[in-house]
């Protein structure tokens, strides 16, 4: 396993809610089926989208700051230049680690999540991580 790879089982490994910001109530869609994968293994998904009340039988919220108890991991389908304020918004809500999905950049989002001592993943599909790793986890 390599650094990546251990850092990834690390934090998967000390995850069981997940905040998913722009979380889709379309079947079909990644930023739906992730997260509904992810949930059929075990892990709890708190939906974050302002134009949502319910996404996989869970309540959803406007934003990860109105949460009103203890998530463990932030996963990110949004576009990369709103990477930074997701993060920013976690740090504020005393969420210590953020993923941003596959085909998401972010060189600020990282920069600061590592001035404040986050973990950060960023341009990995938590579901394929999560298979490649689950026997490690």
């Amino acid at each position: 396993m390599d650094a990546q790879q251990e850092k990834e089982a690390k934090i998967l490994r000390n995850t069981r809610t997940i905040a998913v910001v722009g979380c889709s109530k379309e079947e079909g869609k990644p930023s739906h089926d992730i997260p509904a994968y992810m949930q059929s293994v075990g892990f709890r998904i708190v939906p974050v989208n302002p134009n949502a009340d319910m996404i996989l039988g869970e309540k959803c919220y406007k934003n990860v700051k109105e949460i009103p108890f203890k998530v463990d991991l932030v996963d990110v389908f949004r576009p990369s230049n709103e990477a930074l304020s997701v993060t920013m918004a976690a740090f504020e809500a005393g969420i210590t680690r953020v993923w941003l999905q596959l085909g998401i950049y972010s060189k600020e989002a990282e920069d600061f999540a590592a001035s404040k001592g986050m973990e950060f993943v960023m341009d990995r599909c938590i579901m394929v991580e999560y298979n490649k790793l689950k026997d490690a986890i």
